[in-house]
């Protein structure tokens, strides 16, 4: 018998998947691309400030190394900056310390001008209680700081014990001297209509016979020191530009030496306001220490001066005593002196810069 074979199609299975099923089961699926947030107004903010600061901060880094590294180079050749900042002291220290003469001789005279008094010499019969009431009354004047009054009696006896004729003055029937009021003004720079209107004031008075008022020796005083002053301002700034110069040529030499290492900081995109400053704080470096040394040179000069002074002073029993600049007039002083560096040091810097230029 024969044996039937199975229906290769019927009965056997199928193994091929469906096609809708194949597609579904094999496919991989990509993932979506999911958009970046776009930053807020906040975050753009403190982005902002973070690259401002990011800046600031590499600005101030530059500044604080070209000052040091500045500072360093003078150090390495300490003789040569020693010359320079030598010259600059010098320069310094002359009209400063002139400056600091007439200053002394505008102060002794303003004491001298508060000490000028005016000689009111009374009538003989004055009496002794009526110089009293007119020397209350002239001391409440504005323009009056003080009066004196010296009896014909008390003067008799300071013109005995300070001419050495007491016999002749006691062999006197009468006592010649009137009483006398001294009165000390208080005038502002001798004004001449003030010294007029007073002497006319005092002369008015019935009771006054003469008055001697002598202050043209303190205007003309005012006037010398105020010429002394101008001279002094005129050779500061004669000497400032002796300043400018001496540094200004110092950097353009300094400039010179430098030519390379500048090229080649252009050539890489550096502007002129970062190469110039390593060489302006040269500049300020240089009036700095000028300065610094100008105030050893004037202190050395006023203690040196000074006992001079003082012992002229006590003979002429004086208590005036020489004034230096003091702290802050030394602090203004070395300030000064490094603008002026800082100056000289911008003039020189900006005119050979523009000319150093890669080709």
């Amino acid at each position: 018998m024969k044996s039937k074979r199975p229906s290769v199609t019927g009965n056997r299975p199928s193994t091929r998947p469906s096609t809708g099923a194949s597609r579904g089961a094999s496919a991989t699926r990509r993932p979506e691309r999911v958009p970046a947030p776009e930053p807020t107004r906040q975050q753009g903010a403190v982005q902002s400030k973070v690259r401002l600061a990011d800046k600031f901060e590499a600005y101030f880094a530059h500044h604080s190394t070209s000052a040091i590294d500045s500072l360093v180079r003078l150090l390495e050749s300490p003789f040569q900056s020693l010359m320079t900042w030598l010259v600059i002291a010098i320069a310094v220290a002359i009209p400063a310390a002139l400056y600091i003469g007439f200053a002394n001789l505008q102060h002794l005279g303003e004491n001298w001008e508060g000490s000028s008094q005016v000689s009111v010499f009374l009538r003989p019969e004055t009496t002794d209680a009526r110089a009293e009431e007119m020397r209350t009354k002239l001391a409440t004047r504005a323009d009056i700081a003080k009066v004196v009054y010296v009896s014909p009696a008390k003067g008799l006896e300071e013109f005995k014990a300070q001419s050495g004729l007491g016999e002749v003055v006691d062999s006197l029937e009468k006592n010649p001297l009137p009483g006398t009021l001294l009165v000390t003004p208080r005038l502002q720079n001798g004004s001449d209509a003030a010294i007029t209107s007073l002497e006319q004031s005092l002369l008015a008075d019935p009771a006054v016979a003469d008055v001697r008022l002598d202050m043209q020796w303190v205007k003309r005083l005012q006037q010398l020191l105020t010429l002394g002053k101008k001279m002094v301002f005129g050779l500061g700034g004669l000497l400032a530009l002796g300043v400018l110069l001496v540094i200004g040529n110092t950097i353009r030499l300094a400039i010179e030496n430098r030519r390379d290492e500048i090229l080649v900081v252009k050539l890489v995109g550096g502007t002129d306001a970062y190469v110039a400053r390593p060489f302006l704080y040269t500049g300020l470096w240089y009036g700095i220490g000028g300065g610094l040394l100008a105030l050893v040179i004037l202190g050395i000069g006023f203690f040196w001066v000074s006992s001079t002074v003082d012992q002229l002073a006590d003979l002429y029993q004086s208590n005036f005593r020489l004034q230096g600049l003091g702290f802050f007039g030394s602090i203004q002083l070395v300030l000064l002196a490094g603008l002026t560096g800082w100056v000289g040091a911008w003039i020189a810097v900006f005119k050979h810069l523009i000319q150093i230029q890669p080709r």
